[in-house]
């Protein structure tokens, strides 16, 4: 007992004094260099709503993901981001941004996504967004941008996303893409703006890749028949920009923004606009068939020597020399694209890119390639097949005429009990109302009939017997109308003589 008494002395005593010396260590440190009441977690950095109205001094150079949206942020200094060179994202989005200046984005090389959106920014320089040369997606809307230079997204090579949604833009150069270049671009949301001008020349130019994800719906857009026309053809393809937002299209009719009409709702006032105007302004894709296991090469045809070449496959991975990733299309040093063996997954269209001094950077040249499988090729005719079926069958033929002959006809049956002939199993023919008063009157006559009378009943239907009552000398005589019916008897009647009215059938029967 006292044994176990000391044990549990020991343990409390052990207990106490783990507690004393290591309860400050059990707290957890603070990260280095994590600003005061944002959470630092690896290599994600949490600023969010903190109502900061600077960007915090110190920043742990292990972030990759910054947040510091919903803030009162009003202005950024120039290499602010230097200690952060494993940043990926960036979202500055709900602030007070007015500008951003040059030299704000250096040491940003690695940045993805920069999120812009939300603030008030009114105007976008040449040199504002440079150093993000690995930008992908750019999110500018909802600001208040009414102005952008010609060449301010000349750096940024692999944009794909350009969002300018719901700003103040009155005009956007569709030509030169403000210094953006079109191989990597899928996404451009232009939708909300002030743009009244549109160069339909340069809009049908644009690359098929680029016109699905091309977003111009809720703008004050000119009823122009051209454009009419190459919005409805895009419609009619497909193109999810134009078909998911089709009822947001709107055009001024008057240049009044109260006479606003929707471009595929009230095509009357289309009706006078020739389909001829905009017949030239698309070139038509080419349709090309193949199938399966087959090789395919496209080339890719210019006005004039491209300097660069690249495509763009169905499924929008950019094509350069060598070829894919997956090494199942190549690109040769001529600019032609080569599939060795075309599978399902190449169906699609392929689109070139040719850029050069004498080319239009947007002039493009698209393939529709529809593959399908090999039909199986029908079997030859077999000549020994089909003449042996041919002898089998004769043979049978003849085996069934000599064991089998035909019916030669049955006979006729005029008894009661003949019912049918077995034979043929045919039922018999039943006699007529003349043949069996003929019958009748045969066995009531004494005499045979005379030749004569014979005679003339072979060459005529009908027979006028009705001698008189003084020659018939006990014989039954037949008097037949002319329009008697021999298969409806029903008007059939017999009658005897005045003069005849004794049971010793000396007087003859009238038929009328």
């Amino acid at each position: 007992m006292a044994r176990l008494v000391l044990q549990g002395t020991l343990l409390c005593l052990l207990r106490v004094g783990i507690g004393t010396q290591d309860s400050d260590s059990l707290l957890p440190h603070a990260p280095h260099n994590c600003p005061h009441k944002c959470v630092c977690a690896a290599d994600l950095l949490d600023c969010a709503g903190l109502g900061l109205r600077e960007v915090p001094g110190t920043l742990p150079a292990a972030a990759a993901d910054l947040d510091l949206s919903h803030n009162a942020l009003q202005r950024l200094l120039p290499g602010w981001l230097a200690p952060l060179s494993r940043l990926r994202t960036l979202h500055l989005n709900h602030n007070e941004l007015e500008a951003l200046g040059r030299g704000v984005f250096t040491n940003a090389s690695s940045l993805r996504l920069l999120d812009l959106s939300s603030n008030a920014l009114r105007a976008l320089g040449r040199h504002d967004l440079d150093g993000l040369g690995a930008l992908e997606t750019l999110r500018l809307f909802n600001n208040h941008l009414a102005h952008l230079d010609e060449r301010a997204f000349h750096r940024l090579g692999t944009l794909s996303h350009l969002y300018l949604g719901c700003n103040e833009l009155s005009f956007f150069s569709f030509n030169h893409l403000h210094g953006l270049g079109a191989a990597h671009l899928r996404v451009l949301d232009l939708s909300s703006n002030r743009i009244g001008r549109t160069p339909v020349p340069d809009l049908a130019a644009l690359p098929a890749f680029l016109k699905n994800g091309l977003y111009l719906h809720n703008n004050p857009l000119p009823c122009d028949c051209r454009l009419y026309h190459l919005l409805r053809r895009w419609h009619q393809r497909g193109l999810s920009a134009v078909s998911d937002f089709a009822r947001e299209y709107t055009c001024l009719a008057f240049k009044v923004p109260t006479s606003r009409v929707r471009f595929f709702a009230h095509s009357r006032v289309f009706e006078n606009c020739s389909v001829a105007l905009a017949q030239d302004l698309e070139r038509p894709e080419e349709q090309l068939h193949v199938q399966v296991g087959r090789s395919l090469r496209l080339h890719c045809n210019t006005s004039a020597p491209a300097l660069h070449v690249a495509w763009v496959s169905p499924q929008h991975e950019l094509l350069v020399a060598p070829g894919s990733r997956n090494g199942s299309i190549a690109v040769l040093a001529d600019g032609s694209l080569a599939i060795g063996s075309v599978q399902p997954w190449h169906e699609g269209v392929f689109v070139c890119l040719a850029t050069g001094p004498r080319l239009h950077h947007n002039q493009t040249h698209e393939y529709n390639v529809s593959v399908s499988y090999p039909h199986p090729e029908p079997d030859a005719f077999n000549t020994g097949f089909t003449t042996l079926l041919g002898c089998a069958v004769g043979l049978m033929l003849v085996l069934l005429y000599l064991f089998a002959p035909p019916c030669p006809g049955c006979r006729r049956c005029y008894h009661r009990t003949c019912r049918c002939c077995h034979r043929c199993r045919r039922w018999p023919r039943t006699p007529s109302p003349l043949q069996e008063l003929s019958a009748q009157s045969s066995v009531l006559s004494t005499t045979p009939p005379d030749v004569p009378s014979r005679k003339a009943s072979v060459h005529k239907h009908v027979v006028f017997l009705e001698p008189g009552r003084r020659g018939l000398n006990g014989r039954v005589q037949l008097a037949v109308a002319e329009d008697f019916d021999l298969y409806n008897p029903s008007g059939l009647r017999l009658k005897a003589g005045s003069e005849s009215t004794s049971s010793t059938a000396s007087e003859g029967l009238v038929m009328t």
